[in-house]
């Protein structure tokens, strides 16, 4: 797409790489004239770790503490994604409990990540306070995993057929205070932010999609739902037990930076509604689905065999994967975080090809930025929401 050019002399600036605590380590080669953005180049790579190569040589159970590093702010889910393949592929039930226990957990993850979108994205766009009043709620949500998972970022707590462990005495009481308290937070953002006029400049009508454009481009999660499309995985493939909670699906119909901005606003008070009813709601029973830890095991393994390369550990259970291939999806706070898995009759998965919400959505960003001015880069950047880890993998 060429646009007009009204000099000669365009410049071509280098945004980037960004500082791996921000949206992690993006690059823009960005061409500019004067102040209006002629094309941009975003490069990508400078995070990447093999994830997926990584996958095929680890047994699901070793391979779990590494999922958390794809998107390191919505840790839950992709936890949650790693362990729902197989869960499908061997048919494995999950307890009620640890259904409930899994959906509090996801939606805790969701809340955090989507206030550690605010505050960055409001630090962008010249607004300092938010930053800091985020991090007093985002605290509260890392003290809840910490007292339930033992970690505060990297939990490592689901497991196939279940979780790690059973919520400790106390904790949901907690949690319901949390709720009670992180609603009035919610409001105090809306009153600071939402009607602010300088806010309103800075963010409507920037960075519009269209309805017809989100679905070609295949875009998803806010993304998706602020140009006016109700598409929510969590309605649509019925996965845990939200189907048993009342809530509603956050969308709007303008595409623009300030619809984006407020879906998530609304999704974080829905995801409140959500944890409320399950923690009230909640079954008792096992956490785990036992009957899985008799995974198919030799008696005598044999000398050169798996499990003695790591002669000095305890070796981890194999849970071997049936020869078929799947494709399972979960809604992340960013978007549609999807896995395609390919068994083959061994501990080890074939293929593990990880559908990151962050890469896809990114791709739209030289086509939104196009006719803008430089400062509205950090606008549109900062609306599509994208980590680092799980776009470079």
């Amino acid at each position: 797409m060429n646009i007009p050019v009204t000099r000669k002399d365009l410049m071509i600036v280098n945004m980037g790489p960004h500082h791996p605590s921000m949206h992690g380590v993006l690059r823009l080669v960005v061409t500019l004239d004067g102040e209006d953005v002629i094309d941009c180049e975003p490069i990508l790579g400078y995070l990447h770790r093999g994830m997926e190569k990584i996958a095929e040589n680890r047994t699901i159970i070793q391979y779990l503490p590494y999922v958390t590093r794809w998107d390191y702010l919505a840790t839950m889910f992709t936890e949650a994604i790693t362990v729902n393949g197989p869960e499908r592929l061997g048919n494995i039930q999950v307890p009620k409990r640890a259904s409930y226990i899994r959906v509090i957990m996801l939606e805790l993850s969701r809340i955090a990540s989507h206030l550690l979108w605010l505050g960055p994205f409001m630090a962008d766009i010249g607004a300092q306070t938010p930053f800091f009043y985020i991090f007093r709620e985002r605290e509260l949500v890392y003290d809840l995993f910490e007292a339930a998972t033992g970690m505060r970022m990297m939990h490592n707590y689901f497991r196939i057929g279940g979780v790690a462990a059973d919520l400790p005495y106390g904790w949901i009481d907690k949690c319901l205070d949390f709720c009670d308290y992180f609603l009035t937070g919610v409001t105090e953002y809306q009153k600071l932010i939402t009607r602010n006029p300088i806010f309103l400049e800075r963010v409507e009508g920037v960075g519009i999609i269209g309805r017809d454009e989100v679905i070609n481009w295949g875009l998803s999660g806010p993304m998706l739902r602020a140009s006016g499309i109700q598409w929510d995985l969590r309605k649509i493939d019925h996965y845990e037990c939200y189907d048993e909670f009342d809530w509603e699906v956050q969308w709007q119909k303008e595409g623009d930076s300030l619809a984006r901005y407020l879906v998530r606003i609304g999704e974080m008070a829905e995801s409140i509604k959500i944890i409320q009813q399950a923690l009230e709601g909640i079954p008792g029973g096992p956490y785990e689905n036992l009957e899985i830890r008799y995974f198919d095991r030799k008696r005598y393994p044999e000398w050169h065999d798996f499990e003695y390369r790591f002669i000095s550990k305890k070796p981890s259970p194999t849970f071997e994967l049936p020869k078929q291939e799947l494709y399972v999806r979960v809604e992340a706070p960013k978007g549609e975080l999807g896995i395609f898995l390919i068994g083959d009759q061994s501990g080890f998965p074939w293929r593990w090809k990880i559908r990151p919400p962050g890469f896809i959505n990114l791709q739209i960003l030289p086509q939104l930025v196009k006719r803008m001015k430089l400062a509205d880069i950090m606008t549109i950047l900062g609306s599509i929401d994208i980590i680092m880890g799980e776009v470079d993998r």
